[in-house]
This record gives structure tokens, C-alpha cells and sequence, in this order.
């Protein structure tokens, strides 16, 4: 039996990829600090189904935050894992706007406990920098926003990513950095996930589909942003969950399929992979299609762009078919309408 350490399990990517670990027979330490970013209630109730998993014996749940440093420690010094998926984070673009130093605080400070925590890791077992791309798996979780000003579409692992636009773009960008460093220095194979636009049921309150479904339902005007002229990769859950658990499966190395040592500039086992829908739709379609889902008209309120958007959003995922032979594919009217099913029940509207 494997062992992996997922963070944010409480959360919505977090509690899925650990049911999927959990029912293929690994154990699962899963850790989160079931903060009032959101409504905890939610992430209590998203705890509740994991228990109702097969094997759920196999789940142990640890309540604490990434940037406690000594919590972290512990963690690390009480458990020995195979892999690691670190999926918690301060998420949300606007909110970075008003709270800045809590995205330092999680996903620089707390990014680098977990970067500590494999590297000491490795050591106890005697692994050094020499037998890199060896020892636990780390699959990390960065973010489309980092494409930030990029205009050539679809954006892909290549580009440069130097120009973000928001704060928690920012800490993203410093992730994969941090990631491809720790890499390069101790040995530690990783991938970073740069997700576009997660959807689905047991979403967060404060994306686009939630709000919008939420809003319709109780007569309430949505805001529009940039007139409705944008375009992003909507991604339904499962397939997100699918790439990660495939792209935990498939470590990087330092040597390239030839078994020849990568270039110089590299030097690292890290990779950064896309897992979007690698089909941009128009917001007016996504709105059309809660619209039909729900079987309602919404008002909607035009407003100009938000400081830290970007008007489009599409993934390459050629990379992501190449490593593991998955790229998602859910259409966004199907995705949409499991998610309007799961709304109404899980609030009785």
C-alpha cells in the first residue's frame, strides 16, 4: 500500500483526487485548515462523503495549516510518504486584491513546508541530489493565471510566463520556480498543474458557475465582466482529477525518452503540464447554458474588466496526451447541467 499526503483535502479538487486514491487501495493523509475563505460547512460536508468512500479506513485527516512551519514538521516527521499532491492554496484573483499577505503566507511560505518536508524526506532515506528524479512524487497544483499578458493562444507550456497580472498569479509563477529549484538542488521529482477554469459539482461558492447558478435561482442580477466579451477553458472536475492522478503516475526524470540528459537549462526532474478543455467558450455561452440547465432567464449587469483578469483563456494539452494519453474532453453543457443536478440537491432549490 502507497502512501500519499494530499493538502487541501477538504477542498474541491482535494476531496475528489482523495476519494480516487483511497478507492484504488492507497492510504491517504489529508491535511487542511478548513478556513472561512468559504463557507467551512461545505468543506465539513465534503469531508463527510470521503468517509462514505471504500476504504475509507485508509484516510487520516490532519487539521493545520501549511504555513506552521512546526505543524508541518510533525507531519512530515510522523508519516512517510510515497508521494505528495499539494493542491491547498489561497485561491481567488480578486481577493488577492484586498488580502495580499494571505497568499504570501499559504502559497509561498506554505509551498516551501512542503518543499522542506520531501526534501528531508529523501534524506532519511539516504537519497541525495545524485539519484535525481528518484523518491516521492511531488504533483503541485500552479494555475492558467500565469499565463497573465500572454495574447498568443492557446497558451502553451513554452510560453513565457513573466508578465502576471495578479497577485496570486504571481505566487503561481513563484511556485513553479521554487518547484524547478528544489528539483534541481535535492532530486525531487515534480510536476506542476497549471488548471483552467475547475467546474463542477461540489465547486467553490466563489467561481463563476456557483455564483451565477446561485444568483439566478434567488432573482438576483449577475455581473457580467468585459461586457461578456471573454473566453475561458472551462474544465469539469473529473477530467482535472483524471490528469492529476495520471500525471502523479508518471514522474519526471532528467533524461529525455532517448535516456540522454536533458539540456543544461533544465537540470531538474520538474515539469509543468496544462490540463484544460482545449476548447475556449464565450461567457455568453456559459451563461446560456446555466440558463438552460436551470430553466431560467438571468439578469445580468455589463461591467468592464476586473483588474487582475485576462479576456481568454486556452489550454494546449498536447504535452499533458503525450506523458499520460488523457486530455479532457467533458462538453460544457453536460458538465454544467451535472453541476446545476448537484446544486439543487445539495441546497434543495
Amino acid at each position: 500500500m502507497k502512501k500519499c499526503l494530499v493538502t487541501g483535502a477538504a477542498g474541491f479538487i482535494g476531496h475528489f483526487v482523495g476519494e480516487r486514491l483511497l478507492a484504488r487501495g492507497d492510504a491517504v493523509v489529508g491535511l487542511d485548515n478548513l478556513n472561512d475563505y468559504y463557507d467551512p460547512s461545505l468543506k465539513e460536508a465534503r469531508l463527510q462523503r470521503l468517509a462514505g468512500c471504500p476504504n475509507f479506513q485508509n484516510f487520516t485527516f490532519v487539521k493545520a495549516s501549511l504555513e506552521d512551519q512546526s505543524a508541518m514538521q510533525k507531519l512530515f516527521a510522523d508519516h512517510s510518504f510515497d508521494s505528495v499532491v499539494h493542491l491547498a492554496a489561497q485561491a481567488g484573483v480578486r481577493y488577492s486584491l484586498t488580502n495580499p499577505h494571505a497568499y504570501i503566507d499559504s502559497n509561498i511560505n506554505g509551498f516551501l513546508n512542503i518543499l522542506e518536508g520531501v526534501r528531508h524526506q529523501r534524506s532519511a532515506r539516504g537519497l541525495t541530489e545524485r539519484d535525481n528524479g528518484t523518491g516521492p512524487h511531488l504533483v503541485y497544483a500552479s494555475s492558467s493565471s500565469v499565463y497573465g499578458g500572454n495574447k498568443t493562444l492557446p497558451f502553451s507550456e513554452e510560453q513565457s510566463v513573466d508578465h502576471p497580472v495578479s497577485l496570486y498569479a504571481a505566487t503561481k509563477k513563484a511556485n513553479e520556480l521554487m518547484g524547478h529549484t528544489y528539483s534541481h538542488l535535492f532530486g525531487i521529482p515534480m510536476t506542476g498543474l497549471r488548471f483552467f477554469t475547475v467546474y463542477g459539482p461540489w465547486g467553490r461558492p466563489d467561481m463563476a458557475a456557483f455564483k451565477f447558478v446561485k444568483a439566478i435561482l434567488a432573482g438576483e442580477t449577475i455581473e457580467v465582466y468585459n461586457h461578456g466579451d471573454m473566453q475561458r477553458d472551462f474544465t469539469y472536475i473529473d477530467d482535472i482529477v483524471e490528469g492529476v492522478i495520471r500525471s502523479l503516475d508518471n514522474p519526471p526524470t532528467t533524461t529525455d525518452s532517448a535516456g540522454q540528459d536533458f539540456a543544461f537549462e533544465k537540470m531538474a526532474a520538474h515539469q509543468v503540464l496544462n490540463i484544460g478543455n482545449h476548447r475556449p467558450e464565450p461567457l455568453t455561452e456559459f451563461i446560456a447554458a446555466i440558463e438552460d440547465a436551470l430553466g431560467l432567464k438571468a439578469k445580468q449587469q455589463l461591467m468592464p474588466m476586473q483588474p487582475g483578469d485576462v479576456p481568454a483563456t486556452y489550454a494546449n494539452t498536447d504535452a499533458l496526451k503525450s506523458l499520460t494519453g488523457f486530455a479532457p474532453y467533458t462538453p460544457l453543457r453536460e458538465g454544467i447541467q451535472k453541476f446545476v443536478d448537484w446544486y439543487r440537491g445539495y441546497y434543495k432549490v
